[in-house]
């Protein structure tokens, strides 16, 4: 079912994506039916936002019965547009990338990276994870035909922007980025950064804060 609204809030979007998760989860272990209350408890999320977020993509479960878990991940998927392969390239074979391209949930995700640049004389030519590297300044002729749509950079900071030039310039529409760079992209281009250390400020502080 297509969201009724396409102005989703990016937070509501966030709370799909944990829902996903969980309710995955209930149904490996078998549990085809649940209330906002229990979802609201796996997920530490209050019940009646569950409810609030699930009405933006239509009317879900019965009133004293709960949700049909199946079909709820089913209506996730599709309103979060991941119930469709996805192929993505990665820039930067170092120790992340290879990590990232040896992640078993990637292709269980229907994430598929299908094509891997590097600078590096020493990495092009080689295999890493399945996938021959390729020099990043030949991007857009290596992904030509090959229908990718997602960047994912694990490049040195310094290189991150270069790299996010080529990924535009070769047609990507949506990058995640794991440098610890920031990088300008065209508006039409959404960027995700993923920067360990931002968390890992935020632990210090709290931690800290409450040993005052």
């Amino acid at each position: 079912m297509p969201p009724k609204n396409e102005r989703i809030p990016r937070a509501t979007i966030r709370r799909l994506a944990v829902y996903l998760q969980t309710l995955e989860r209930m149904l490996g272990n078998d549990e085809n039916l649940v209330s906002s209350e229990s979802l609201s408890q796996a997920c530490a999320v209050n019940a009646s936002q569950i409810r609030k977020d699930l009405t933006y993509f239509g009317e879900f479960g019965v009133r004293g019965v709960g949700y049909d878990v199946g079909r709820l991940i089913s209506s996730i998927k599709q309103s979060l547009h991941i119930d469709r392969p996805w192929n993505c390239a990665l820039a930067g074979a170092g120790n992340l990338g290879r990590a990232l391209l040896g992640h078993r949930e990637f292709r269980q995700r229907h994430y598929n990276i299908v094509a891997v640049f590097d600078t590096d004389p020493e990495k092009i030519g080689k295999s890493v994870g399945g996938v021959e590297v390729s020099c990043s300044r030949r991007m857009a002729e290596v992904l030509a035909g090959k229908n990718v749509q997602l960047g994912i950079i694990t490049t040195p900071p310094d290189t991150a922007q270069t790299v996010a030039n080529y990924m535009i310039e070769a047609g990507i529409r949506g990058i995640l980025n794991y440098a610890s760079a920031h990088i300008f992209t065209p508006p039409d281009v959404p960027v995700e950064n993923v920067d360990f250390f931002n968390h890992l400020y935020a632990l210090s502080f709290s931690i800290s804060s409450k040993n005052r």
